[in-house]
């Protein structure tokens, strides 16, 4: 059985936070959502061009907006952003220990 990172609630409960892994391109409408309820700046605005390529967000070359990731590092863990997709876009996974 793997083993992950674990807290405990301030009830004493343990808990086993998930982290951002990954955000669906394709399900991705760049609402915004996720980024406005991060608080750890992990995501970013991103642009994709017409060959399915991230560019920046303020690239004449971008079709489409979508959220991405500028430091998956930085995520604690809180799900907020995951919670806050009505498309879920978003896939967390827990920390391996």
């Amino acid at each position: 059985m793997a083993e992950y990172v674990t807290g405990v609630t301030r009830g004493g409960a343990v808990w086993t936070p998930k982290f951002i892994e990954s955000i669906d391109s394709v399900l991705c409408i760049g609402c915004g959502r996720c980024y406005k309820t991060c608080p750890r700046d992990v995501l970013t605005l991103a642009g994709i061009d017409e060959d399915g390529g991230m560019v920046d967000s303020d690239d004449d070359d971008a079709i489409k907006k979508v959220m991405s990731i500028a430091d998956a590092a930085d995520c604690i863990g809180c799900e907020a952003c995951a919670r806050s997709c009505s498309k879920n876009a978003i896939k967390l996974e827990p920390l391996a220990a």
